[in-house]
């Protein structure tokens, strides 16, 4: 699933992964991470979430990555909002108040471009990627996410042979064997979803769970 994938995705508007509305789970499990409000999160993949303005609401300062540049461009034109722009490759950069985004290669991230993160924000990333593609997302985002950030992770799963992705399905086993080298990993909730997503039933869905999970930085590493 190369870069192209995505970019003829959100040319063509195929983008069903995009939510109208904050994320539920954001709202009533974030709280437990007991952030201070200057954090600054790291949004992966953010596309034109609405979950990273709730953030800023919160107090958070939020650095999103994206490949898509008309994606950005209709974020910041949907709540008119007047980021400031400049280039430093291979990132192009748009800042407003507390809010940056980075359009280029999540791939070509560094711990650099990372190093005040204090927490990760995962609900559309892990899950937009196949098995083949989730080792190398998960290496570079321990290379460059701070060892002590937290993440906030929603997955989806279900039977691929029902479907195929995306969004892809990602057992809580699989969770456990990218991540629990780093991370202490804890659900915080599980939801059966299939009647609130009728989209998928008519994919051929006969059942789907949400997860929704806290990463915490392992303290015996």
């Amino acid at each position: 699933m190369t870069p192209e994938f995505w970019l003829n995705r959100w040319e063509r508007g195929e983008i069903g992964w995009h939510q109208t509305e904050i994320n539920v789970h954001l709202q009533a499990y974030w709280p437990q991470l007991d952030l201070a409000p200057d954090t600054q999160v790291f949004v992966p993949l953010c596309g034109k979430s609405l979950d990273m303005l709730w953030l800023v609401s919160r107090g958070h300062r939020v650095l999103g990555v994206e490949i898509s540049e008309p994606a950005i461009r209709s974020f910041f034109q949907d709540h008119e909002l007047h980021p400031q722009m400049s280039d430093k490759p291979p990132f192009r950069r748009y800042v407003v108040d507390e809010l940056e985004i980075l359009v280029g290669d999540y791939f070509q991230l560094t711990a650099c471009d990372l190093a005040e993160v204090g927490a990760v924000f995962d609900r559309a990333s892990l899950i937009a990627l196949p098995p083949g593609m989730r080792p190398r997302y998960s290496d570079q985002f321990k290379a460059i996410v701070p060892t002590t950030a937290t993440c906030f992770l929603i997955t989806l799963d279900y039977d691929q042979e029902e479907m195929s992705g995306p969004p892809f399905a990602v057992t809580d086993e699989e969770v456990s064997r990218l991540f629990s080298d780093r991370y202490r990993i804890e659900s915080l909730a599980s939801f059966d979803i299939i009647d609130d997503a009728p989209r998928f039933r008519q994919r051929g869905l006969t059942a789907l769970r949400e997860q929704v999970w806290q990463l915490q930085p392992r303290e015996d590493r």
